[in-house]
Protein backbone atom coordinates (compact mmCIF):
# COMPACT_ATOMS: atom_id res chain seq x y z
CA UNK A 1 0.00 0.00 0.00
CA UNK A 2 1.16 3.35 -0.82
CA UNK A 3 1.63 6.06 2.16
CA UNK A 4 2.55 9.45 2.67
CA UNK A 5 4.67 11.22 5.66
CA UNK A 6 6.82 14.22 5.55
CA UNK A 7 9.80 14.17 8.03
CA UNK A 8 9.15 17.93 9.17
CA UNK A 9 5.84 16.25 10.88
CA UNK A 10 8.50 15.21 13.47
CA UNK A 11 9.23 19.01 14.77
CA UNK A 12 5.79 19.85 16.77
CA UNK A 13 7.04 18.63 20.23
CA UNK A 14 4.32 19.65 22.53
CA UNK A 15 4.81 20.23 26.14
CA UNK A 16 2.22 21.23 27.75
CA UNK A 17 -1.61 19.32 28.63
CA UNK A 18 -3.77 19.68 31.32
CA UNK A 19 -6.02 16.79 32.87
CA UNK A 20 -8.41 17.68 35.50
CA UNK A 21 -7.02 20.56 36.06
CA UNK A 22 -3.35 18.65 36.56
CA UNK A 23 -0.49 19.87 34.19
CA UNK A 24 0.30 16.54 32.67
CA UNK A 25 2.97 15.65 29.45
CA UNK A 26 1.50 15.67 26.41
CA UNK A 27 -0.02 12.35 25.03
CA UNK A 28 0.98 13.31 21.83
CA UNK A 29 4.52 12.80 21.12
CA UNK A 30 6.82 12.63 18.22
CA UNK A 31 7.42 9.39 19.23
CA UNK A 32 4.54 8.07 17.73
CA UNK A 33 5.73 8.66 14.27
CA UNK A 34 8.54 5.96 14.43
CA UNK A 35 6.04 3.25 16.19
CA UNK A 36 3.11 4.01 13.51
CA UNK A 37 5.82 4.14 10.71
CA UNK A 38 7.26 0.41 11.71
CA UNK A 39 3.45 -0.48 11.82
CA UNK A 40 2.92 0.70 8.51
CA UNK A 41 5.81 -0.65 7.16
CA UNK A 42 5.47 -4.04 8.87
CA UNK A 43 1.86 -3.91 6.58
CA UNK A 44 3.77 -3.09 3.78
CA UNK A 45 3.04 0.13 3.27
CA UNK A 46 6.22 1.91 1.26
CA UNK A 47 6.02 5.97 2.18
CA UNK A 48 7.03 8.56 0.00
CA UNK A 49 7.54 12.34 0.67
CA UNK A 50 4.56 14.40 -0.67
CA UNK A 51 5.04 17.47 -2.76
CA UNK A 52 3.63 20.80 -1.73
CA UNK A 53 0.35 21.50 -3.67
CA UNK A 54 0.02 25.01 -1.57
CA UNK A 55 -2.37 26.58 0.60
CA UNK A 56 -4.95 26.23 -1.43
CA UNK A 57 -6.51 22.63 -0.66
CA UNK A 58 -6.13 23.48 3.31
CA UNK A 59 -7.85 27.19 2.87
CA UNK A 60 -10.73 25.36 0.92
CA UNK A 61 -11.82 24.20 4.78
CA UNK A 62 -10.30 26.59 6.88
CA UNK A 63 -10.63 30.29 6.89
CA UNK A 64 -7.34 32.45 6.04
CA UNK A 65 -7.96 34.25 8.91
CA UNK A 66 -7.20 31.20 10.95
CA UNK A 67 -4.90 30.10 9.25
CA UNK A 68 -2.76 33.88 9.33
CA UNK A 69 -3.12 33.24 13.17
CA UNK A 70 -1.29 29.58 12.63
CA UNK A 71 1.49 30.90 10.70
CA UNK A 72 2.26 34.09 13.15
CA UNK A 73 1.10 33.77 16.30
CA UNK A 74 3.82 31.64 17.87
CA UNK A 75 6.60 34.98 16.94
CA UNK A 76 3.76 37.13 18.84
CA UNK A 77 3.44 35.44 21.19
CA UNK A 78 7.41 35.83 22.39
CA UNK A 79 7.14 39.44 21.89
CA UNK A 80 5.00 39.51 25.14
CA UNK A 81 7.00 39.93 28.73
CA UNK A 82 7.14 36.57 30.29
CA UNK A 83 5.40 34.64 27.98
CA UNK A 84 5.36 30.93 28.45
CA UNK A 85 7.07 28.63 25.69
CA UNK A 86 4.39 27.73 24.15
CA UNK A 87 1.06 29.63 22.83
CA UNK A 88 -1.68 28.56 25.29
CA UNK A 89 -4.78 30.31 25.92
CA UNK A 90 -6.72 31.28 29.36
CA UNK A 91 -9.68 32.70 28.19
CA UNK A 92 -12.12 31.96 25.46
CA UNK A 93 -15.41 34.10 23.88
CA UNK A 94 -18.41 32.59 24.64
CA UNK A 95 -20.08 33.11 21.56
CA UNK A 96 -18.30 32.87 18.15
CA UNK A 97 -19.57 35.72 17.04
CA UNK A 98 -18.69 37.37 20.08
CA UNK A 99 -15.78 40.52 18.97
CA UNK A 100 -12.26 39.72 17.33
CA UNK A 101 -9.75 40.99 19.55
CA UNK A 102 -6.42 41.94 18.00
CA UNK A 103 -4.87 41.13 21.43
CA UNK A 104 -2.31 37.56 20.50
CA UNK A 105 -3.77 36.44 23.76
CA UNK A 106 -7.43 36.93 23.19
CA UNK A 107 -6.87 35.47 19.42
CA UNK A 108 -5.27 32.05 21.32
CA UNK A 109 -8.88 31.86 23.17
CA UNK A 110 -10.64 32.39 19.82
CA UNK A 111 -8.82 30.37 17.74
CA UNK A 112 -7.86 27.58 20.34
CA UNK A 113 -10.75 25.68 21.86
CA UNK A 114 -8.15 24.21 24.97
CA UNK A 115 -5.14 23.79 26.40
CA UNK A 116 -4.77 20.40 24.54
CA UNK A 117 -3.63 22.30 21.10
CA UNK A 118 -0.37 24.42 22.58
CA UNK A 119 1.34 26.27 19.66
CA UNK A 120 5.13 26.07 19.67
CA UNK A 121 8.34 27.29 16.98
CA UNK A 122 7.51 24.59 14.55
CA UNK A 123 3.76 23.59 14.72
CA UNK A 124 2.91 25.54 11.55
CA UNK A 125 5.17 24.02 10.10
CA UNK A 126 4.53 20.42 10.92
CA UNK A 127 0.41 20.89 10.73
CA UNK A 128 1.17 22.03 7.20
CA UNK A 129 3.00 18.84 6.11
CA UNK A 130 0.71 16.54 7.59
CA UNK A 131 -2.07 18.24 5.79
CA UNK A 132 0.19 18.31 2.46
CA UNK A 133 0.38 14.00 3.21
CA UNK A 134 -2.88 14.02 3.63
CA UNK A 135 -3.77 16.04 -0.03
CA UNK A 136 -0.94 13.63 -1.48
CA UNK A 137 -3.50 10.60 -0.12
CA UNK A 138 -6.14 11.78 -1.54
CA UNK A 139 -4.61 12.78 -4.96
CA UNK A 140 -3.37 9.34 -5.16
CA UNK A 141 -6.72 7.72 -4.47
CA UNK A 142 -8.23 10.29 -7.19
CA UNK A 143 -5.68 8.92 -9.66
CA UNK A 144 -6.78 5.26 -8.67
CA UNK A 145 -4.70 3.84 -6.07
CA UNK A 146 -7.57 1.74 -4.13
CA UNK A 147 -6.00 1.91 -0.72
CA UNK A 148 -3.37 5.08 0.90
CA UNK A 149 -2.05 5.58 4.13
CA UNK A 150 -1.19 9.00 5.35
CA UNK A 151 0.52 8.95 8.71
CA UNK A 152 -0.86 12.55 9.33
CA UNK A 153 0.84 13.76 12.48
CA UNK A 154 -0.11 16.18 14.55
CA UNK A 155 -3.93 14.67 13.48
CA UNK A 156 -6.67 16.56 12.68
CA UNK A 157 -10.19 15.71 13.54
CA UNK A 158 -11.11 18.10 16.47
CA UNK A 159 -9.82 21.02 14.27
CA UNK A 160 -13.03 23.10 12.76
CA UNK A 161 -12.75 25.21 10.37
CA UNK A 162 -11.21 28.25 12.56
CA UNK A 163 -10.42 26.38 15.74
CA UNK A 164 -7.83 24.07 16.81
CA UNK A 165 -8.32 21.63 20.19
CA UNK A 166 -7.33 18.18 21.03
CA UNK A 167 -4.18 17.86 19.72
CA UNK A 168 -5.57 18.97 16.00
CA UNK A 169 -4.41 22.03 13.91
CA UNK A 170 -5.47 21.38 10.69
CA UNK A 171 -8.14 18.82 9.70
CA UNK A 172 -6.30 16.42 7.35
CA UNK A 173 -9.47 14.18 6.80
CA UNK A 174 -11.78 17.17 6.07
CA UNK A 175 -9.08 18.50 3.77
CA UNK A 176 -8.42 14.91 1.56
CA UNK A 177 -12.36 14.94 1.57
CA UNK A 178 -13.14 18.39 0.53
CA UNK A 179 -10.16 17.10 -2.21
CA UNK A 180 -11.60 14.12 -2.86
CA UNK A 181 -14.95 16.06 -3.72
CA UNK A 182 -12.93 18.55 -5.99
CA UNK A 183 -11.90 15.70 -8.07
CA UNK A 184 -15.19 14.68 -8.79
CA UNK A 185 -15.82 12.01 -5.82
CA UNK A 186 -18.33 11.73 -3.85
CA UNK A 187 -16.87 11.44 -0.13
CA UNK A 188 -17.68 10.08 3.01
CA UNK A 189 -15.29 10.60 5.95
CA UNK A 190 -15.64 7.95 8.56
CA UNK A 191 -14.37 8.23 11.85
CA UNK A 192 -13.33 5.24 14.14
CA UNK A 193 -11.20 7.23 16.71
CA UNK A 194 -11.96 6.91 20.13
CA UNK A 195 -13.11 10.46 20.54
CA UNK A 196 -15.95 12.14 18.54
CA UNK A 197 -14.53 14.09 15.43
CA UNK A 198 -16.05 17.34 16.36
CA UNK A 199 -13.83 19.03 14.40
CA UNK A 200 -14.96 17.23 10.78
CA UNK A 201 -19.02 17.46 11.99
CA UNK A 202 -18.70 20.90 12.12
CA UNK A 203 -17.06 21.69 9.35
CA UNK A 204 -19.21 20.05 7.00
CA UNK A 205 -22.79 20.23 9.56
CA UNK A 206 -25.03 22.10 6.67
CA UNK A 207 -23.28 20.29 3.64
CA UNK A 208 -25.01 17.37 1.77
CA UNK A 209 -22.07 16.56 -0.43
CA UNK A 210 -19.83 14.73 2.09
CA UNK A 211 -21.14 12.14 4.59
CA UNK A 212 -19.81 12.26 8.35
CA UNK A 213 -19.83 8.92 10.44
CA UNK A 214 -18.42 8.78 13.69
CA UNK A 215 -18.39 5.87 16.04
CA UNK A 216 -16.43 6.97 19.33
CA UNK A 217 -16.95 7.04 23.31
CA UNK A 218 -19.95 8.25 24.54
CA UNK A 219 -19.37 12.10 25.33
CA UNK A 220 -22.18 12.47 27.92
CA UNK A 221 -18.76 11.39 30.20
CA UNK A 222 -15.54 12.09 27.68
CA UNK A 223 -13.71 14.49 25.30
CA UNK A 224 -15.30 16.76 23.55
CA UNK A 225 -17.90 16.75 25.97
CA UNK A 226 -20.20 19.40 23.84
CA UNK A 227 -20.54 17.32 20.97
CA UNK A 228 -20.51 13.78 19.00
CA UNK A 229 -24.12 13.05 20.43
CA UNK A 230 -26.94 10.31 18.72
CA UNK A 231 -29.33 13.68 18.22
CA UNK A 232 -26.55 15.67 15.89
CA UNK A 233 -27.98 14.54 12.35
CA UNK A 234 -26.77 17.81 10.39
CA UNK A 235 -28.55 20.53 9.51
CA UNK A 236 -29.98 22.82 6.60
CA UNK A 237 -28.67 21.09 2.93
CA UNK A 238 -26.42 18.70 5.72
CA UNK A 239 -29.72 17.29 7.71
CA UNK A 240 -29.55 13.51 7.51
CA UNK A 241 -25.58 13.67 6.40
CA UNK A 242 -23.89 13.42 10.23
CA UNK A 243 -24.33 10.37 12.30
CA UNK A 244 -22.97 9.95 15.79
CA UNK A 245 -22.91 6.14 17.15
CA UNK A 246 -21.48 6.51 20.50
CA UNK A 247 -21.01 3.74 22.41
CA UNK A 248 -20.61 3.17 26.01
CA UNK A 249 -17.42 3.14 27.86
CA UNK A 250 -15.39 -0.31 27.67
CA UNK A 251 -17.43 -1.69 24.58
CA UNK A 252 -15.28 -4.17 23.38
CA UNK A 253 -14.80 -6.17 19.50
CA UNK A 254 -18.38 -7.63 19.36
CA UNK A 255 -20.15 -4.69 19.85
CA UNK A 256 -17.92 -2.58 18.22
CA UNK A 257 -18.71 -4.21 14.66
CA UNK A 258 -21.63 -5.02 15.03
CA UNK A 259 -21.73 -0.85 15.23
CA UNK A 260 -19.98 -0.61 12.48
CA UNK A 261 -22.24 -2.10 10.38
CA UNK A 262 -24.67 0.54 10.56
CA UNK A 263 -21.57 3.20 10.26
CA UNK A 264 -21.32 1.14 6.74
CA UNK A 265 -24.49 1.51 5.60
CA UNK A 266 -24.94 4.72 5.92
CA UNK A 267 -22.28 4.95 4.01
CA UNK A 268 -23.30 2.78 1.30
CA UNK A 269 -26.63 4.54 1.04
CA UNK A 270 -25.10 8.08 0.76
CA UNK A 271 -23.66 6.63 -2.64
CA UNK A 272 -19.86 7.28 -1.20
CA UNK A 273 -17.21 6.92 -4.16
CA UNK A 274 -14.30 7.27 -2.19
CA UNK A 275 -14.20 6.95 1.46
CA UNK A 276 -12.05 8.80 4.47
CA UNK A 277 -11.32 6.52 7.37
CA UNK A 278 -10.28 9.15 9.94
CA UNK A 279 -8.03 6.21 11.36
CA UNK A 280 -7.48 6.67 15.22
CA UNK A 281 -6.46 3.30 17.71
CA UNK A 282 -7.18 5.16 20.65
CA UNK A 283 -10.15 2.46 21.08
CA UNK A 284 -7.46 0.03 22.09
CA UNK A 285 -8.02 -1.65 25.47
CA UNK A 286 -4.26 -0.57 26.13
CA UNK A 287 -4.61 3.13 25.15
CA UNK A 288 -3.86 5.69 27.70
CA UNK A 289 -7.18 7.36 27.07
CA UNK A 290 -9.09 3.86 28.20
CA UNK A 291 -12.04 4.70 26.40
CA UNK A 292 -13.24 1.69 24.20
CA UNK A 293 -11.82 -2.10 24.70
CA UNK A 294 -10.88 -3.48 21.14
CA UNK A 295 -8.15 -5.44 20.73
CA UNK A 296 -5.17 -5.82 18.17
CA UNK A 297 -7.31 -8.02 16.19
CA UNK A 298 -10.40 -6.48 16.44
CA UNK A 299 -8.18 -3.36 14.04
CA UNK A 300 -7.85 -6.45 11.78
CA UNK A 301 -11.74 -6.95 11.55
CA UNK A 302 -12.66 -3.55 11.32
CA UNK A 303 -10.16 -3.24 8.58
CA UNK A 304 -11.65 -5.89 6.57
CA UNK A 305 -15.12 -4.91 7.77
CA UNK A 306 -13.80 -1.40 5.75
CA UNK A 307 -12.45 -3.23 2.90
CA UNK A 308 -15.29 -4.91 2.01
CA UNK A 309 -17.27 -2.02 1.05
CA UNK A 310 -15.35 -2.50 -1.68
CA UNK A 311 -14.59 1.67 -2.09
CA UNK A 312 -11.39 3.38 -2.77
CA UNK A 313 -9.96 4.26 0.51
CA UNK A 314 -7.44 6.88 2.43
CA UNK A 315 -6.64 5.84 6.19
CA UNK A 316 -5.60 9.08 7.86
CA UNK A 317 -4.21 8.86 10.86
CA UNK A 318 -5.78 10.26 13.59
CA UNK A 319 -5.20 9.24 17.42
CA UNK A 320 -3.73 6.01 19.20
CA UNK A 321 -1.03 6.88 21.53
CA UNK A 322 1.88 5.53 23.46
CA UNK A 323 1.19 1.78 24.56
CA UNK A 324 3.40 -1.19 23.23
CA UNK A 325 0.66 -2.06 21.41
CA UNK A 326 0.66 1.09 18.95
CA UNK A 327 2.19 -0.35 15.84
CA UNK A 328 0.74 -3.44 15.90
CA UNK A 329 -2.74 -2.13 16.06
CA UNK A 330 -1.89 -0.36 12.93
CA UNK A 331 -0.19 -3.55 11.30
CA UNK A 332 -3.34 -5.52 12.22
CA UNK A 333 -5.68 -3.09 10.40
CA UNK A 334 -3.54 -2.49 7.43
CA UNK A 335 -3.44 -6.04 7.01
CA UNK A 336 -7.11 -6.71 8.28
CA UNK A 337 -7.83 -3.97 5.24
CA UNK A 338 -5.29 -5.45 2.50
CA UNK A 339 -7.13 -8.74 2.32
CA UNK A 340 -10.05 -7.81 1.37
CA UNK A 341 -9.12 -4.18 -0.93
Amino acid sequence: MKAFFDERQWKHDPKHFMANGVQQPSPEQPERIARLKAGAEAAGCVFETPGDAGPGPIAAVHTPEYLVFLQNIYARWRRIDGAGAEVIPNIHPASRSDGYPLSAVGQAGYHQADTACPIAEHTWEAAYWSAQSAVAGADAVAEGERACYVLSRPPGHHAFGDLAGGFCFLNNAGIAAERLRAAGHRPAILDVDVHHGNGTQGMFYDRGDVLTVSIHADPARFYPFFWGHAQERGAGAGLGCNLNLPLARGTGDDDYLSTLDKALERVAAFGCTALVVALGLDAHEGDPFQGLAVTTRGFARIGAAIAALGLPALYVQEGGYLSDALGANLTSFLNGASKTA
